[in-house]
């Protein structure tokens, strides 16, 4: 589980510029936060916390998040999924887990996501 401020977000954004995001986010992800009225901050942090989540489940010490090898996409029903690549792929094979679901939750200034392992059988 983890959460995530859009205040604290929105002074990162205020100092640093939007392409600070991209240290975190995918051009993607970042192309999938924005609407017509600008970028979407609850839906930024909405995936920086679904990253957190997601790493938290693979139960890694002394490791540095691999910010874009785990990325956020949005399923046609609308629900978020968890796309591994490289690193996170990874630690996640070294720890039998062959994907990760997650949730996400933000209203008003917080963002919140939880993840849960998918286990390998051992097929």
């Amino acid at each position: 589980m983890d959460i995530v401020s859009a205040q604290r977000v929105r002074q990162m954004v205020a100092d640093h510029g939007e392409s600070f995001l991209l240290r975190m986010l995918t051009q993607q992800e970042l192309a999938d936060c924005r609407t017509d009225e600008g970028l979407n901050l609850l839906t930024v942090c909405g995936r920086i916390a679904a990253k957190e989540a997601a790493f938290k489940t693979l139960r890694v010490a002394d490791r540095i998040l691999p910010w874009l090898d785990i990325e956020v996409h949005r399923a046609d029903g609308g629900w978020p999924l968890i796309e591994l690549r490289g690193r996170a792929a990874q630690l996640a094979q070294d720890a039998g887990i062959e994907g990760i679901t997650v949730s996400i939750s933000h209203d008003v200034d917080y963002a919140v996501a939880v993840g849960a392992p998918v286990l390998s059988t051992g097929n």
